[in-house]
């Protein structure tokens, strides 16, 4: 397990970290851990991405007609 010291000179930033730790039931430690995999999250799996493309596609209301990536792409590079 790694380690690492962190210096907070905003104390009203230690101080949301520390009311958040105490609301989660956590250490400060484990609070900023928390804070850290939600900012650093893991990259999606290569095998994982058609299911993540078909949830994605399952939001667009069904009728609404697509524009084909290729259009977009030739309008923003105007050919």
């Amino acid at each position: 397990m790694g380690e690492m010291r962190i210096k907070i000179e905003d104390e009203g930033l230690l101080t949301r970290i520390s009311d958040l730790a105490r609301l989660h039931n956590r250490s400060v430690e484990e609070e900023i851990e928390a804070l850290l995999r939600v900012a650093a999250p893991e990259p999606p799996r290569r095998e994982d991405l058609p299911a993540i493309a078909r949830r994605i596609a399952a939001m667009t209301p069904k009728g609404v007609k697509q524009t084909d990536s290729v259009e977009i792409l030739r309008e923003i590079r105007g050919n």
